[in-house]
């Protein structure tokens, strides 16, 4: 019985590491802000970010973009989908 419970915990905790290892990558895909890393989507913010007044928001959100650009090339969907929706965040700012 002992062993039973010993490899039902084991199997759970099993299952648990793959959910947590799973999350974050199909997150990475779709940011909190639903703004997923995509081309379409980095070229509609740089557009909306290139739309601004000259300011330290538009610096700011031109810095995020760089960085989106750059994670996206280097294959890091979060970091990527995070910059960008800092971008766009910046970008819808008034």
């Amino acid at each position: 019985m002992e062993h039973l419970m010993i490899k039902t915990l084991i199997a759970a905790a099993a299952v648990a590491a793959v959910a947590c290892a799973v999350a974050p990558a199909q997150a990475a895909h779709r940011h909190h802000a639903g703004l997923g890393c995509s081309g379409a989507n980095l070229g509609k913010t740089e557009a909306a970010v290139e739309a601004m007044a000259d300011n330290e928001v538009k610096f700011a959100a031109e810095k995020e973009v760089s960085l989106a650009q750059d994670a996206m090339l280097n294959n890091k969907w979060g970091a990527c989908g995070a910059h960008l929706s800092r971008a766009a965040e910046s970008s819808m700012a008034k």
